[in-house]
């Protein structure tokens, strides 16, 4: 059963919230984490948590004690209060535990070194900030000087996630930022120059949140994801009705709380949903300038020897690990009251619940690959001009989970294939039917029409480059039927300049 049905029956059943809910919720974090984070999270583990071992222990099982229960209190004798001094003995015996147990032998440190390095070959050039890109983008428009530097001004208070605010923290022992709106108000009034907040608004909606990526500079959540719903989307309307009055139904898959509200199919609003999943609640957190980060694979998919494929998890970056049998044993000997003992119960429940959440995204991970690798095989086989239209809901109905525990499977998961390394969520998409009036007609995958884009301005005539119409007559006659606008957002997403951009610089001889 997945995380998110268990969310829904600790709704129907509140008087099981407080013993499911942190399994759901670290089982969800930990899937949706991709393979460097997840080995940061179980590194800062293993430092924290006494009752997390490694592995690769020699001579040990992989057994729990036979009495290990980690929702049980720790047994102890009840011979009297513990004493400051014993405490003081316990935390040492945990220091020399991890002396011990944790040093890493010489061959295994040779060999973290080698995964380093091989890492380090990975590593990508630094990207842009977004206040660099939005920067770029603005210089590039064609609008009057005094716009520009207000819209610019505005960029200034876009914070890092992509929302028009800050970030702040209440104090320092607070563990998470708080984010608060900056006021038009605000904005107009650090201005340099005399401006009004209806100013400030005009350059906001007209400029800065036309900006890419979409949904930038938004003031709440809705606003966002409304920005990045395009005009041509299916099912628009159903889109912006569910982003502005229904988002927690949405949440809690409340299906026909949203047919009777707003009277639309059950189709179109599942359809609807399944959008607003491939949305970007955070459009900023892509541009990141915390430091360089290198791309590892999640997964390997290999073509077998008998033209099959195979896929494998890179286990190796993963630090294997279990609850110590030793641990257990050392604290149930120990004289502890109450409060000790409630605080050890928790990491043990922590420990336990760790173990098999890491376990479980594997599971989950490998399931989730396997059955989109066996929707995109013409991909592998072909090219990915011959990428199929896949739903999320579709690889759901097929590994039995809900299409939220899919979303958070392919996350942040890079995939490393015969044809290059791509993101997961590369492999999913809509499409559009070759004949709409067909029920039967063959659907053609947007981003076989993007490939198919790139193909006719790599073929065209450098010195009389196609124009955004003639473009879509090529691609209709191709078999790929699309309007000119979506000709136009699919060639500035591709940065394929203009027809006579491209004319200007085969002229000139810029490449």
């Amino acid at each position: 059963m997945s995380g998110i049905r268990l969310g829904i029956n600790l709704v129907q059943r509140p008087d099981l919230r407080q013993v499911l809910a942190p399994r759901m919720i670290q089982s969800m974090e930990i899937l949706q984490l991709s393979i460097t984070d997840l080995q940061a999270k179980i590194d800062d583990a293993l430092q924290e948590n006494p009752f997390l071992e490694l592995k690769e222990k020699l001579g040990e099982t992989d057994e729990p004690p036979t009495d290990f229960n980690p929702d049980a209190p720790l047994k102890h004798d009840e011979t009297g209060d513990l004493e400051f001094n014993r405490l003081e003995e316990l935390n040492r015996d945990w220091d020399d535990h991890f002396n011990e147990e944790h040093r890493g032998s010489r061959a295994s440190l040779e060999e973290e070194g080698d995964r380093k390095l091989e890492a380090m070959a990975n590593m990508p050039d630094r990207p842009p900030s977004l206040q660099d890109y939005l920067a770029d983008q603005i210089g590039e428009l064609d609008i009057e000087e005094d716009d520009r530097r207000l819209a610019r001004h505005i960029c200034s208070f876009v914070d890092r996630t992509g929302y028009l605010g800050a970030r702040e923290r209440a104090n320092e022992n607070d563990d998470k930022d708080t984010f608060r709106t900056v006021t038009l108000e605000e904005i107009a009034a650090l201005y340099d120059r005399l401006v009004t907040p209806e100013d400030v608004e005009d350059v906001l909606v007209h400029v800065v949140q036309r900006l890419e990526p979409a949904g930038v500079a938004a003031r709440d959540l809705k606003e966002c994801l409304l920005l990045q719903v395009p005009h041509d989307a299916p099912h628009a309307d159903a889109l912006r009705t569910l982003i502005r009055d229904h988002l927690e139904d949405v949440a809690y898959n409340r299906i026909p709380v949203i047919q009777k509200a707003t009277r639309l199919e059950i189709a179109a609003i599942q359809e609807a949903i399944e959008e607003i999943h491939h949305l970007d609640p955070k459009p900023g957190l892509k541009f990141s300038d915390s430091g360089t980060q290198y791309v590892m694979p999640d997964v390997v998919v290999e073509r077998a020897d008998d033209n099959d494929y195979t896929v494998r998890l890179t286990d190796e970056w993963v630090p294997r690990i279990r609850v110590s049998k030793r641990v257990v044993d050392m604290c149930k000997r120990q004289d502890l009251d109450d409060k000790v003992k409630d605080k050890l119960r928790q990491k043990l429940q922590q420990a336990d619940w760790l173990v098999k959440a890491v376990e479980q995204r594997r599971n989950t991970l490998m399931k989730v690959t396997k059955a989109i690798i066996d929707h995109q095989r013409a991909f592998l086989d072909f090219g990915p001009e011959h990428i199929q239209p896949l739903k999320m809901q579709q690889i759901a109905d097929q590994v039995k989970v809900h299409v939220t525990t899919v979303s958070r499977a392919v996350d942040d998961k890079w995939v490393q294939t015969p044809r290059g390394v791509f993101p997961l969520k590369r492999f999913f998409g809509g499409g559009k039917a070759k004949d709409e009036n067909d029920v039967n007609s063959e659907v053609v995958a947007y981003e076989v029409m993007k490939q198919k884009l790139l193909e006719l301005v790599s073929n065209e005539d450098k010195a009389n480059p196609l124009s955004d119409e003639e473009l879509v007559a090529r691609l209709k006659a191709g078999g790929c039927p699309v309007a000119r606008r979506t000709v136009t957002k699919y060639r500035k997403m591709l940065k394929i300049p203009s027809s006579r951009q491209r004319k200007d610089w085969s002229l000139s001889g810029t490449p």
